[in-house]
Parts: structure tokens; sequence; C-alpha cells
């Protein structure tokens, strides 16, 4: 370990302990607001017509703070990152910096995009919500699954070492699906799938209000439907023991079975499963107009286009919050779907 890491990893125990933001290994980026899928779990499609994305002089003045932070990725989210017309060129700023990029993306352009993905970008990760029909549906964009499959294995043949995993949000329209989702990641030559439940609580997503019951319910898994669920992932278990045995399912089974708890727990016969989580000691997002949260599902912080990014997240209303922030009993962390616990001594490649 040389001085520098051990410097960096000083600064991250630093960070938890006081709550000022010295070391910041990662840094998620929304380029772009618009989508270009139309899924029925998300809201953000539905803000298409108001277009707001970051800009290569957004990323340069950023740099000074992700250099001061000692940022080592940043994660392109969005929305989808690839509809910024200067999304490469964002990436060669960062990668100029030594700073690797990952992009999440529907995987409808990955293809016309393969060569510059290569050259920029160190690791892919794509959604998946099904099998070609289901998938289809759900994004509600006729071909979603050719084209994703298509780019996967276009790359996969341009470069069969680069890492391409796949994320998949479980909800009442396709937890029956799910032993045909892990099969068709392994067919189409993923490396590993991830599994989470989807959010139906916050204001994420581009909701301007948080889904009342009759919206929940749509992507809810019904109380009734919770011993098929139950059944589903006992099946999991015993058809995929050796994908979660080699790592081809990102999650353990207890992980897994955390899927069925917290959709239990939205009728009580459980609490929600416990997560520790230290996103916003360890992250943060950037959204397409400048915004900064401490993670997708808390409140603004300040904008990087008023000041500076290591100046917001190190106001005194900041440090405060994350001083006062309880993330085992706020309402939004205990509902959160997607936490984050990054140890000081985890360092990102």
């Amino acid at each position: 370990m040389n001085a520098q890491t051990v410097l960096h990893t000083y600064k991250r125990y630093r960070t938890l302990q006081t709550h000022r933001i010295s070391a910041l290994p990662i840094v998620i980026l929304m380029p772009h607001s618009a989508c270009n899928c139309r899924c029925v779990m998300c809201d953000i499609w539905k803000d298409n017509k108001n277009l707001k994305q970051l800009t290569e002089a957004d990323i340069t003045d950023l740099l000074a703070s992700l250099k001061e932070l000692g940022t080592s990725q940043v994660l392109m989210s969005g929305g989808e990152a690839l509809l910024n017309t200067n999304f490469f060129a964002l990436c060669r700023i960062l990668k100029s910096a030594g700073i690797s990029v990952v992009l999440l993306t529907t995987g409808l352009s990955i293809k016309a995009n393969a060569d510059d993905i290569l050259k920029y970008v160190s690791e892919v990760i794509v959604s998946i919500d099904g099998d070609e029909m289901l998938h289809d549906a759900i994004r509600n964009i006729p071909n979603a699954f050719k084209k994703l499959k298509e780019g996967v294995e276009h790359i996969k043949k341009l470069n069969p070492a680069y890492h391409i995993t796949g994320r998949t949000v479980i909800h009442r329209l396709n937890y029956r699906n799910w032993p045909a989702i892990i099969t068709e990641a392994k067919k189409m030559g993923l490396n590993q799938v991830s599994f989470l439940p989807a959010d139906v609580s916050s204001h994420a997503f581009n909701r301007q209000q948080a889904w009342e019951e009759p919206k929940q319910h749509e992507i809810l898994i019904s109380e009734k439907e919770l011993p098929e669920l139950c059944e589903v992932i006992s099946y999991l278990f015993k058809e995929f023991n050796q994908e979660f045995h080699n790592g081809f399912i990102a999650e353990s089974k207890e992980k897994i079975q955390d899927v069925y708890h917290y959709y239990a727990a939205f009728y009580q016969l459980n609490p929600f499963p416990f997560k520790k989580c230290n996103a916003p000691w360890v992250s943060t997002v950037v959204e397409a107009d400048g915004t900064v949260r401490p993670c997708f599902f808390l409140e603004s912080m300040g904008n990087i286009r008023d000041t500076s990014l290591n100046n917001i997240l190190n106001s005194t209303a900041a440090i405060e919050f994350r001083r006062t922030l309880n993330t085992s009993a706020h309402p939004t962390c205990v509902k959160c779907v997607c936490s984050l616990n990054l140890s000081p001594l985890t360092h990102l490649s």
C-alpha cells in the first residue's frame, strides 16, 4: 500500500468520524434528464420534454473538487446517459484525470456506441426486466430486449473480457419471471446479474410527489401474492445454487430473501430489512441540472452551477445533516432499496 493510498484511507476514516467530506470515492452523475424507455416503475420519461443535461464545462468545473476529494469512480446514471450528445466528451475529461467511468444504461444504444464505450467506459451495467416479451412490455419500447441483447453480444465480440453486468428491479409484474431473467442474462453473456425491489414510496426517479396507493399497487407485490414470491425465491435457491456460489448472482441468498421481507414489510408482516449504509459519507449524486444530493432519495444540498461540489458537501448545513442522520431510523432510509456501505479499506479499481 503506497503513501497516497494510506492517506486516502485515513481521509475516509476521518470523514466518517467528523462528517466533513475529505475523501469521496464515488460520484454519481446524471448526464441527461431524459430516457429512451417508458418503464412502468419509473417516471423519468414523463418529463422528457423538459430537457436538462450536464455540459463539458460542468464536468471541467467539477474536476477540481473530484481531484481534491480523491474520487476514483464516476457512475453515469440517468435518465439515459447516452442521450447526452457530448457523453463521451464528458468521459474523456474524467478518464484523462484518472477517474474510471461506469455506465448504467437501458442498453438500447450500446451497440451503436460500442467502440467509444470500450475506449472510455470501464464497465457497463444494463437493465434487464424479464425475458424478451416481458422486458419489452415493462420498458414500453418495441424490440428493447433485442437491442439490449445485440448490444451486449456485439461488445463481447469486440472484447470478450469486457465486464457487463445486469441489474433487475423485481416487482409485481416480473417476480414470476425471475428464473427466466437469470437464464436470459447468462445466454446473452452478462458477467453477473443483481436484483433489488422496486422503490414505491420515495420522490426519486422524477416523482413530483410520492406514489399513492393506486399507483403503488401497480408495482407493489400484493399481500396475497407473497406466498408465491416465497416459492419463486425457494426455486431460485434450488435451481441456481451454482450461480449463487460462483457469484453470477451478485447477492447472497440472504439478500435475495430480503426482497420478500421488503414487500412483506408493507403489510406489517415484518420490519423492513436492515441496511447498513454510509452513502452520504462516501458518495454523492449530481443531477442533470447540477443539483447535488447525498443519494438518489434524500433532499438537495445545492447546485454545482452555483458553487463548487466541495463547498456544497462541506457546508455547515451538509455537515450537520450527516452528523444527525441515522440511516437505521430515517423514514426514507428505512424503505431504501439500494443502499451503499463502503468500508474505508475498500479501494475501487
